[in-house]
C-alpha cells in the first residue's frame, strides 16, 4: 500500500453522494494497492473455476459517513481497479459499477527471516508497469492512530452509481499485521493509468508505504444509501 498526499480538489468530484472525504492528520491521501485474492468464493461457498486466485492493483481514496447511531463508518472509494480476468472485471462493473479493467498481470512475493519484498506488475501499452515495496523484520499490529492503522482499517466500501446514487458495502476482516516499508515505488505512467489529475502525485516518492500480511476477508452485498 503506497500512499500519496493529494489536494482535496483532486478528489472532490469523485466523492460518492452521502459521504465526505476522510483525512489523516488533515491530509487527503490516495493509495496504490496491490494484493492477491486466494480461494475466492461467491456467497462464501461457490468457487469459480479458474477465477479463485488472482492479482489486483487499485488506486483508492478514503471517505466516511455517519451511521444511524452517529458513529462514523470509514470507507474506501476505488478510482480504478486492475485484474487479469475479463469475467471478474465484468461482474464487478455490473454488480457495483466499479471501474475495473483487465490486463495481463504477474506478481512476485519473497519472504524470509530478514523481511519481505512484494511486487505486482501489469502490462499496459506494451510495457510492464510495477508496484513494489519491501520491509525488514516481522509484521506487527499498527499503533493506535497511526497512518498504518488509518490505511489498513477502513471497513466499508462506497461506489457511485450511474444515476448518481451511492451503494455501501461492508468489508470484514481481522486486524492485519503490517510492515512499515523501507523502500517502495510505483513504476509507470500515472496519467495513462489513472488520469492527469493524479499524474503529479504518483510520480513522486510515496509519502508512506506499508505491507499487510492479509487474512480471510468477507465482502458483503451492497445496499443503496443515496
Amino acid at each position: 500500500m503506497l500512499n500519496y498526499q493529494v489536494a482535496p480538489a483532486r478528489l472532490q468530484a469523485l466523492v460518492p453522494r452521502g459521504t465526505e472525504l476522510d483525512a489523516f492528520e488533515g491530509r487527503m491521501l490516495v493509495s496504490a494497492v496491490g494484493f492477491r485474492f486466494l480461494r475466492t468464493r461467491i456467497f462464501g461457498a461457490l468457487p469459480v473455476p479458474f477465477h479463485s486466485n488472482f492479482d489486483e492493483v487499485n488506486l483508492r481514496f478514503y471517505v466516511r459517513r455517519p451511521d444511524a447511531s452517529g458513529n462514523l463508518r470509514r470507507g474506501v472509494v476505488f478510482i480504478r481497479e486492475i485484474v487479469p480476468r475479463r469475467a471478474i472485471a465484468l461482474v464487478a462493473r455490473i454488480a457495483y459499477n466499479e471501474n475495473y479493467s483487465c490486463y495481463s498481470m504477474r506478481h512476485d512475493v519473497k519472504r524470509d527471516v530478514a523481511g519481505i519484498r512484494v511486487e505486482y506488475e501489469w502490462r499496459l501499452g506494451g510495457k510492464w508497469l510495477a508496484l513494489r515495496a519491501e520491509a525488514e523484520g516481522e509484521p506487527a499490529l499498527p499503533a493506535e492512530n497511526s497512518i498504518e492503522q488509518f490505511i489498513s482499517e477502513h471497513y466499508w466500501g462506497y461506489s457511485r452509481q450511474r444515476d448518481g446514487g451511492t451503494v455501501e458495502y461492508q468489508v470484514a476482516h481481522p486486524q492485519w499485521g503490517v510492515w512499515r516499508s523501507t523502500k517502495a515505488e510505483l513504476n509507470g505512467d500515472g496519467a495513462a493509468m489513472y488520469g492527469a489529475a493524479f499524474d503529479e502525485a504518483l510520480a513522486r516518492e510515496p509519502d508512506s508505504a506499508l505491507i499487510a500480511d492479509g487474512s480471510s476477508v468477507s465482502v458483503f452485498a451492497g445496499r443503496r444509501i443515496e
